[in-house]
């Protein structure tokens, strides 16, 4: 895989840059996320017009038909603007999940709808009880008529309560079988929590009392749903790894600023080798965690999944393990100012810290990374 930009990719990068100095300011930012909207219609649209909301999805549905490369340019750019809005859960997750399970029906209905940033689509597959495990879901569906009826609960769904339709888990009643369901959001019996994340972010809880669907709901055959969840999660991990690395070359960027500007004992900051020693440390973990976010992308062409496995856990473990670092020296070489709402270095430590809590923490990827080598 060349990851050498293109000229399309460069032009692609360079828009996105330049949207977000301009139009999608820190101070726009913050107020969104402070009144609780991580989902700002205008910027929705700006980037459903640049195309970044239908960049993977087939051009026959109203996409690019991009592949991991070209998503990487796109979340590297919006990790460094720390953007709000559900492009991963939408525009790369459920899209991808769609592409590769979805019916010819569900295809038609909603991938061009979500590359036009019509309609927002999410996976709810964690539970209180299941922690990163989807084939622990308790959540039933019970086969009734034609159709299923849905019971339980799903947790932490992001941004649950912009979506206009959730990827949902539930185990198919008297099998051992997890189905993936595509529930509207206005189904009866649905009822939807929402709540802010520390990084600005929303999540929702999901109650299912008896939610009817129909068997054309049904993403795939029953004995599909860990598969097409998989292929979700496998994207969203890849767009979560090139996000971080945006973020950490944004926010070394950012400390570099400071540290030029602050004054002491009549000397910048940046004059110091000690402080210089710590910013190269940052920079060489940034680095890093970009190697590794080009690693997380080319997994997603591996034909071989427990290489795959192997290739994103990987890279998911190095990458938060390099945000922890860059953000809390970040904070630290910005000394009081770095623990005070008026700076943005803070935003950036919160959005890196939660980054390890996405789709499966360090621990859950060391023991998964542990069993694929093992086998």
């Amino acid at each position: 895989m060349d990851f050498t930009y293109s000229e399309e990719q460069q032009m692609l990068a360079d828009s996105l840059r330049r949207f977000i100095d301009t139009e999608y300011t820190f101070e726009a930012r913050r107020k969104s996320a402070r009144q609780g909207e991580s989902l700002d219609r205008g910027v929705w649209n700006k980037l459903a017009e640049m195309g970044v909301l239908g960049l993977t999805v087939p051009a026959d549905f109203g996409g690019f038909g991009e592949g991991a490369a070209s998503q990487l340019v796109v979340q590297r750019e919006l990790g460094r603007g720390l953007v709000l809005e559900p492009v991963t859960p939408s525009g790369v997750m459920a899209a991808a999940v769609l592409s590769a399970h979805g019916s010819d029906a569900q295809k038609q209905e909603w991938l061009p709808a979500i590359a036009s940033g019509e309609r927002i689509v999410t996976l709810a597959y964690l539970e209180p009880t299941t922690r990163y495990r989807p084939e622990s879901a308790r959540a039933s569906a019970e086969r009734s008529g034609d159709g299923y009826v849905i019971s339980g609960t799903k947790s932490v769904v992001w941004h649950g309560a912009a979506a206009d339709a959730y990827l949902l888990t539930a185990r198919v009643s008297g099998s051992n079988e997890i189905a993936l369901f595509l529930v509207p959001r206005d189904s009866k019996g649905l009822g939807v929590t929402a709540y802010p994340t520390i990084d600005g972010l929303r999540a929702a809880d999901l109650s299912l009392q008896n939610v009817a669907v129909p068997a054309s709901a049904l993403v795939g055959q029953p004995a599909d749903g860990l598969a097409a969840l998989g292929v979700g999660l496998e994207h969203g991990i890849a767009a979560l790894c090139a996000e971080g690395a945006g973020a950490m070359e944004k926010l070394i960027q950012i400390t570099g600023e400071y540290l030029g500007t602050r004054q002491q004992f009549g000397k910048p900051l940046a004059s110091f080798q000690a402080l210089q020693h710590r910013m190269a440390d940052m920079l060489v973990q940034k680095e890093l965690a970009l190697s590794m976010a080009y690693v997380a992308a080319q997994a997603l062409d591996e034909t071989d999944p427990a290489a795959r496995r192997r290739m994103l856990s990987a890279a998911k473990v190095t990458v938060a393990r390099a945000g922890r670092f860059v953000g809390q020296q970040a904070v630290q070489l910005h000394g009081g100012m770095g623990m005070t709402d008026e700076l943005s270095v803070g935003d950036y430590f919160k959005r890196l810290t939660m980054l390890d809590q996405l789709l499966g923490d360090s621990d859950y990827h060391l023991q998964r990374f542990g069993e694929v080598m093992e086998a």
